[in-house]
């Protein structure tokens, strides 16, 4: 929730009387526990819930909007990140909040568990720069194909142009014209 995209898309909503729609949980780093929060308040927030991810988080969108038949908008998402988190087994800290944590194999195999065989590309909005350097966007739109597509030429993993997408954002989570008013 203290991500520079969460603080913005909370402070965007909030001016325009939308900041009560907008839910952005602190999620643990062990991801079986991420995934029953995540889902947990899929079910509570029911069908009409459209979801924001970024990274590893558009990641986790993706589960949810398979599972629970949901929208998503995925910005700059980790399409195939097992191999890469394999990789950094062990020792983490946590980037916003300084806490450390072992990453370990199983959680490796819990975000294994979770990766949809399949999508629909009509649920989900993606929006990509080509400059993102930690993840390939070509794989983001070889996995999303058919889905709603704003790529960006250059840019970087955060998403330099972030804030010009947040009205678009909006309409496709269903807030139509209240996402305009200033």
């Amino acid at each position: 929730p203290s991500s520079h995209k969460a603080t913005l898309m909370r402070a965007w909503m909030e001016a325009r009387g939308l900041g009560s729609r907008f839910v952005c949980p602190a999620l643990p780093y062990r991801p079986r526990e991420a995934i029953a929060l995540v889902e947990r308040l899929a079910r509570e927030t029911g069908p009409s819930t459209c979801l924001v991810g970024s990274s590893l988080g558009g990641f986790y969108a993706t589960h949810l909007a398979e599972k629970f038949r949901l929208r998503a908008v995925l910005l700059n998402p980790a399409v195939a990140p097992l191999e890469a988190l394999e990789r950094a087994l062990g020792p983490q800290q946590n980037l916003y909040t300084g806490e450390r944590y072992e990453l370990r194999r199983e959680d490796v195999e819990a975000w294994r568990e979770i990766d949809p065989p399949s999508i629909d590309p009509e649920r989900y909005l993606l929006i990509l720069e080509s400059g993102d350097e930690v993840l390939d966007y070509r794989k983001a739109l070889a996995r999303f194909e058919g889905a709603r597509t704003v790529l960006r030429q250059g840019g970087d993993h955060t998403l330099q142009s972030f804030p010009e997408h947040l009205p678009r954002i909006l309409r496709f989570a269903g807030l139509g014209e209240e996402a305009s008013r200033p």
